[in-house]
């Protein structure tokens, strides 16, 4: 009887553990935003200067042909369909080629989306850092007909981090972005 008595113990124990870690990762973020990078108007940026907004984050590089410049076409219709509470998020297009996309590069390239997007760049170090933190892959690949024959490879979703930077949410490339708009409405207004 002492046994069975010793044994029941131990599970409630083992138990009220389990629940407490499980109540604990419920509420604690997968990861964290971290970066140290210069933004398109030559300034130092890291996650803090966003301490307070939602940040829409995605990776990729200013000469792609087609899943960048059509993801921020996205960012773009969702931040217009926001409307007033589009003060609330900062959209942020984060270089994986540092070589080419420097902060002038940047400054002509992002802008033409007219959604306040922020462009950051790098040194390759700050980026292998700043991508290793975000958990996205990135390769260049050699290919002589583009330009400075090379181009980029990378994870093509967009991220969401939350007033605090920790990670909420990730879409995959292709999704709509009036899907994006409701689940970011929705969170907003929580």
């Amino acid at each position: 009887m002492a046994g069975v008595a010793a044994l029941a113990l131990v599970w409630l124990l083992l138990w009220a553990d389990y629940r407490a870690d499980l109540v604990r990762a419920e509420r604690e973020p997968a990861f964290q935003a971290d970066f140290e990078l210069t933004d398109h108007r030559g300034m130092f940026r890291t996650q803090e200067d966003f301490t307070g907004l939602w940040m829409l984050v995605f990776f990729g590089f200013a000469n792609c042909p087609d899943v960048c410049p059509t993801t921020l076409s996205e960012v773009a219709a969702i931040m217009k369909g926001l409307g007033d509470d589009a003060e609330q998020v900062q959209p942020l297009f984060i270089s994986i080629d540092p070589e080419r996309d420097t902060p002038s590069a940047l400054a002509d390239f992002v802008p033409r989306f007219e959604a306040g997007i922020i462009g950051l760049t790098g040194t390759p170090d700050q980026i292998a850092t700043t991508s290793d933190t975000f958990k996205i892959f990135y390769e260049k690949i050699e290919e002589a007909s583009t330009p400075d024959g090379y181009t980029m490879s990378h994870s093509s979703q967009l991220f969401l981090f939350g007033r605090e930077a920790g990670y909420v949410a990730s879409w995959a490339y292709g999704t709509p972005a009036e899907e994006i708009l409701a689940d970011l409405r929705e969170r907003i207004a929580q």
